[in-house]
């Protein structure tokens, strides 16, 4: 009863992970709880202006809204049958994004999956730089092998034979194997 006499009532927003082009990757409703006065913070909304914390719907999760691309009041983004949304003046198609991407800091792609027979759009992570960045990283057709002692790092210790052994204690040949030493 306080936070409807102060003004301070939770705003039911709609919670957009990105949007491309024609596509809205939607995570669903979320809900902000008013730190300023509610027309202040509506008008930041709409500005896309908005900083502080958004509490998803049904999952219990509170994120910061810079995760997102956009938060928009209830009444502004309508879905129709067809799971289209339209939104400032335009028709969007929709993907949905899962709880796991809610968090993902990168690009989504959408993919198409069949539930209850019928075709929807679903935001996946798009991990294509990463597997591009890790096929040109390995040439697995490719060894080096250098001089001994070249490419050594000055902390490691060096396995010469010629050299005598830094190790004070030499009681039988078995010590070398416990010492990782079994050349």
């Amino acid at each position: 009863m306080l936070k409807w006499l102060t003004g301070k009532q939770p705003i039911p927003v709609w919670v957009i992970k990105q949007i491309d082009d024609n596509l809205l990757h939607l995570c669903g409703q979320g809900s902000i709880e008013p730190q300023a006065k509610r027309s202040s913070v509506i008008e930041d909304l709409h500005a896309g202006r908005y900083q502080g914390a958004v509490n998803m719907a049904g999952s219990g999760l509170v994120l910061n809204a810079r995760l997102f691309a956009a938060l928009v009041p209830l009444e502004a983004l309508q879905l129709d049958e067809q799971g289209h949304a339209h939104w400032h003046g335009r028709c969007w198609y929709v993907a949905q994004v899962p709880q796991r991407c809610w968090t993902f800091e990168g690009r989504l792609i959408p993919q198409r999956q069949l539930l209850n027979e019928q075709e929807q759009l679903v935001s996946m992570e798009d991990v294509s730089d990463i597997r591009r960045q890790v096929q040109g990283a390995t040439d697995p057709g490719q060894v080096k092998f250098d001089p001994t002692g070249i490419n050594e790092h000055p902390l490691i210790a060096r396995r010469d034979k010629d050299e005598p052994s830094s190790a004070p204690y030499r009681s039988s040949p078995r010590s070398d194997k416990w010492r990782g030493h079994d050349d």
